[in-house]
């Protein structure tokens, strides 16, 4: 048996054809099927603008923080084995993390400059979207989603900065929410919930800890989700030039 019928023989097989649906792609139909049945590659629209593929269209600026952000659940999970959220220990457990934990004191380095590329890096995601007119119809409710989670990632931010349990993490956190609580309507009672008291404690210690390792990590997965989906939906990135979507391919 040649080496080429043996390949046709596996390609044509059906445990083969149950992973993949389609040939080649030497022609229009394949290339489509690598797109839609991929389980990575579907995340793509079976047809984007080729101006959208250039680099320095989006600089990549979505991916590098859905990569952060992958970056901060992992080490956020390996700093979670050592972290007691408790006022006595908070502090005395994070020097352990840099001083005894092998390599605790990288592994804290990386959650922290990672927390803080993403802040910037999806402030300046947004920035593009807005300078190249992506949050117009019909892509505006994506725009929406892409608010909210930079608002997440700015919470999952300011949560993390209490956990250290240090000075500075403690009257940083003290200066903000007295500034939360000035906000009209709803400050007042937004400060009473974050700080679960009065002043800063056990309870905002044990609040802001519940915020950053679960409720915000969950709610920028799921908004990821959907705004990954929408970008999709709406035909990849927007490129809002007559002659960029006549040559769409």
């Amino acid at each position: 048996m040649t080496r080429t019928s043996l390949l046709a023989r596996i390609s044509e097989s059906r445990v083969w054809r149950s992973f993949f649906r389609h040939g080649w792609p030497d022609n229009p139909l394949d290339r489509s099927l690598v797109m839609t049945s991929n389980v990575f590659l579907h995340l793509h629209p079976v047809k984007v603008s080729r101006k959208s593929l250039h680099w320095a269209y989006s600089f990549g600026l979505g991916v590098i923080s859905a990569i952060l952000f992958a970056v901060l659940v992992w080490t956020g999970v390996l700093l979670m084995f050592y972290y007691v959220p408790s006022v006595e220990r908070a502090y005395s457990t994070m020097k352990e993390i840099q001083l005894s934990v092998p390599l605790g004191q990288f592994t804290r380095d990386m959650h922290r400059w990672a927390a803080h590329a993403m802040v910037l890096v999806v402030i300046l995601h947004m920035a593009r979207v807005f300078y190249t007119g992506a949050y117009k119809p019909p892509r505006e409710f994506n725009w929406l989603i892409g608010v909210a989670l930079l608002l997440f990632t700015l919470g999952a931010s300011f949560t993390g900065y209490l956990l250290p349990w240090d000075q500075l993490a403690y009257w940083a956190i003290t200066v903000g929410t007295n500034i939360a609580g000035y906000a009209p309507v709803a400050g007042p009672a937004a400060r009473q919930m974050l700080l679960g008291g009065g002043e800063v404690g056990q309870n905002s210690l044990l609040r802001f800890y519940t915020l950053h390792i679960a409720i915000l990590p969950l709610l920028i997965t799921l908004f990821v989700s959907v705004h990954l989906w929408r970008v999709r939906k709406d035909g990849g990135l927007a490129a809002n030039d007559q002659r960029a979507a006549s040559s769409e391919h």
